[in-house]
Parts: structure tokens; C-alpha cells; sequence
């Protein structure tokens, strides 16, 4: 009689045992985050725009452009030569800069950034001046204004700079050598 209760209780665990059955997900996502941060952003974006449309606006005697990669600039120093080229890909570019805030403020100084090199595409730099350099001859100046998408966007340069904050830029190109 134990023999046939152990056997019973036996195939009755077995039975009760079964597969493991998937789960509903706890949460369903709705797609808001992305929604919501693409509206932060656009709204980010014309503030800053606005911020630097007031800046242009105080400096009537400058001219200035507006790139194709989101950023607005203008010459101080301008080489009118047609025959200097623009740099491209793989050419040395000397050149030193400074940045500041949209307020004004001091953030690296051109003796804090020093004289640069920089292998066109073929290094690291920030967005705005990448694009910014490409615009440049050898001997011009050009004052860039950054939102901060082309700037040092989200996170910052991790140092003095924080997440989404535009940037003026002032760049003197000293020499370029072709690849």
C-alpha cells in the first residue's frame, strides 16, 4: 500500500509540474519620450536661434551667412584670393580659435586652446567647427555662432562646457597643406 501511495505521489508531482508559460509585458510603450524630446529640442533650438538672431541684429555692420549644417557665420578677416583653397578631406589645417558662451563669457581663451592641427575628417572636433573650418582660406577669421546641436550638443565637453549650451566661436586659419 505505501508502494502504490509513493507511486501515486510521484506521478502526481510529475504531472503538476508544467512548462514555463511567457509573460505579459508589465508596460506597453506609447513612443511619448521620443515625441517629447523631439518637441524639447525643436524648442531648445529656437530659443537659441532667436538668442542669436539678437546678436546679428546688434551688429548690423557685419554680414552674416547662414550654413548648410545649422550654424550662422561671419568674417572678420576675409582672403578674397580665389586661387587659395578651402580645405577637404585629409588636408592639415593650423588654426586657433577661442569659445564663448551666448552671453559673452570666456570659456577657453585662444592661448588655453593654443594653435591647433587638425587632419581634415580625419580627427575628432565638435560638429559646428568641423563644418566651420571646411568654409575657411588660409590668412581669414570668421566669427562662428553654435546652437549647441552643432556644438557640444547633450553632454558637453565633460570640462568648463554644459549640456546644450551654444557656443560663439572666433577661428583664425594660419596655414593649410594639402594632402
Amino acid at each position: 500500500m505505501k508502494k502504490i501511495g509513493l507511486c501515486c505521489l510521484v506521478i502526481l508531482s510529475i504531472l503538476s509540474c508544467k512548462s514555463p508559460e511567457a509573460r505579459r509585458p508589465i508596460s506597453v510603450k506609447s513612443g511619448t519620450f521620443v515625441t517629447e524630446s523631439v518637441e524639447r529640442n525643436i524648442k531648445l533650438y529656437e530659443n537659441e536661434k532667436t538668442r542669436f538672431q539678437d546678436i546679428m541684429d546688434a551688429n548690423p555692420d557685419q554680414t552674416y551667412l547662414t550654413s548648410q549644417n545649422g550654424f550662422w557665420y561671419t568674417y572678420n578677416t576675409k582672403v578674397e584670393a580665389d586661387s587659395l583653397p578651402n580645405p577637404s578631406f585629409g588636408d592639415l589645417v593650423k588654426f586657433d580659435y577661442n569659445v564663448k558662451t551666448i552671453n559673452g563669457e570666456l570659456v577657453y581663451s585662444f592661448s588655453e586652446t593654443k594653435p591647433d592641427s587638425y587632419l581634415v575628417d580625419k580627427q575628432e572636433l565638435f560638429t559646428g567647427l568641423r563644418e566651420g573650418l571646411k568654409l575657411m582660406k588660409a590668412g581669414e577669421t570668421a566669427t562662428f555662432l553654435f546652437p549647441s546641436a552643432t556644438a557640444y550638443g547633450y553632454y558637453g565637453d565633460q570640462n568648463k562646457i554644459n549640456t546644450n549650451t551654444p557656443l560663439i566661436c572666433k577661428v583664425t586659419i594660419h596655414s593649410i597643406t594639402e594632402n
